[in-house]
Parts: C-alpha cells; structure tokens; sequence
C-alpha cells in the first residue's frame, strides 16, 4: 500500500485545518472522514458547499496519486444531495470508475453518520510523467 496520500495529507494545510483523516486507502481509492465545525457553515448555518466540494477533491487526489504518478484534476463537479450541519460526521469514499495512461475518473461518495448521500461528486485526473519522490 503506498504512503503518497499519507505524505500528501501531511504537506495539505487545508485538508489539516478541515480536520480530514484517511479511514482506508489503496490503489486507485481513498476513503476519508472529517466532522463539520460551525466556523464552516454559511448563513443559513448549513456546511457552506465548499466544505464538501473540498473533502471530495481531496479524496480524489489521495486516490489518483496512490499509483505513485502524480496527478491532477482537470475537470470535477459535484451534486448536494442533502443539508449538512454542524456536527455531522461525513464519510467519503473515493472510487476509480476508469483509467487509462494518462486520464483517470472517479466516483465520490459522501455520507452523513445515518450513511445518508449528502454529496456525488465526480473527478477528472491527468497523470502527469512526474512520479512521486518520497
């Protein structure tokens, strides 16, 4: 099991200050996990959407980079599919869906603590010539 999304997790200040902790990972999947705090809700005291757009986007990138090529996103989107708040404890499972040399596409699934879908989120990766060095 390679260590580049550990590696990657320790330089991502972000990610850190979101709270993310890697449950499970593997070739080509990532599985994180993260508790909302009220500092990330917006006016209607919901998670603002980036909060989950952000834990995805790090879910794919811990996936995509696990094969020690490192890779970037060239295209994602996201649907939220229910309200997130304060306290909740979310869930996200990344899943390669498709991968050639150089394109991969994953599948992100978010869940709240009663395993409810609150996000879907899809990435586009590029698998640079660059391999990881760690």
């Amino acid at each position: 099991m390679s260590n580049i999304p550990e590696h990657m997790l320790n330089n991502d200040a972000f990610s850190q200050w979101l709270g993310i902790e890697i449950i499970d990972q593997g070739l080509g999947f990532s599985v994180l996990t993260m508790t909302v705090r009220e500092e990330m809700t917006n006016g209607f005291k919901i998670a603002h959407g980036g909060i989950s757009y952000s834990l995805a986007d790090s879910a794919l990138a811990f996936a995509s980079n696990s094969y020690g090529v490192q890779a970037v996103s060239i295209e994602t989107s996201i649907s939220h599919t229910k309200a997130i708040k304060v306290g909740d404890q979310l869930l996200a499972k990344a899943k390669e869906e498709s991968k050639t040399r150089k394109i991969g596409i994953y599948s992100i699934r978010i869940e709240n603590q009663d395993k409810e879908i609150v996000a879907l989120f899809k990435g586009t990766v590029y698998f640079t010539p660059k391999e990881w060095e760690i």
